[in-house]
């Protein structure tokens, strides 16, 4: 008996398609496979346009010259 238990436990598991899984089993998955963005927000960046008029940028430069 101790030997097919301790065969039983060297086997590699069978492998069990994603969609057939738990839901936690699939979040464990997902997890494991998500990558790290080291601190960067995932959010699409713009570049604001230089030709647009700017309120903020002519307040910034009315105050500096004071």
């Amino acid at each position: 008996m101790r030997s097919s238990e301790n065969l039983r436990n060297t086997l590699p598991e069978k492998a069990v398609p994603l969609s057939k899984r738990s839901k936690k089993a699939q979040r464990a998955h997902h997890a494991l496979r998500r990558a790290d963005w080291n601190g960067v927000t995932p959010v699409t960046r713009v570049v604001p346009d230089k030709t647009k008029y700017n309120r903020k940028k002519l307040a910034n430069r009315k105050q500096s010259e004071f």
